[in-house]
């Protein structure tokens, strides 16, 4: 996504980039960015949270009036939960966890090899 907001920045669109990975965006050198430090594939908040994935939208979006040099790096401030614990929990499995898991890893091997044998699909 960074270098892709960079191509059209170099070509005359604007962009801002909402998002959580702060050490790749920065590394792709967007022109705005505007971090959100929440788990990755939640940049705009709380599934099902209409209010904070507007708000943050809505944020990031004045980024177009302020941010004017490239490398802007603006912190959004929001939080995932009072005590910020799900970075200690961030894709942990839990031994509970384990047959399922393996269960839903095997079903996706045995659907992929069906695909390749229809030549639905390619590697």
């Amino acid at each position: 996504m960074g270098l892709t907001a960079r191509h059209l920045e170099e070509n005359g669109i604007p962009t801002v980039i909402i998002g959580s990975a702060i050490d790749i965006i920065e590394y792709c050198g967007v022109p705005r960015y505007f971090f959100t430090d929440l788990p990755l594939g939640n940049p705009l908040g709380h599934p099902g949270d209409a209010e904070e994935q507007q708000r943050i939208v809505e944020q990031g979006v004045a980024l177009f009036g302020t941010a004017h040099a490239p490398g802007q790096t603006v912190h959004a401030g929001v939080r995932w939960s009072a005590d910020d614990c799900w970075r200690a929990r961030y894709a942990e499995v839990r031994p509970e966890d384990f047959a399922r898991l393996k269960a839903a890893g095997d079903a996706r091997r045995a659907q992929r090899a069906l695909l390749k044998t229809e030549g639905k699909l390619r590697d």
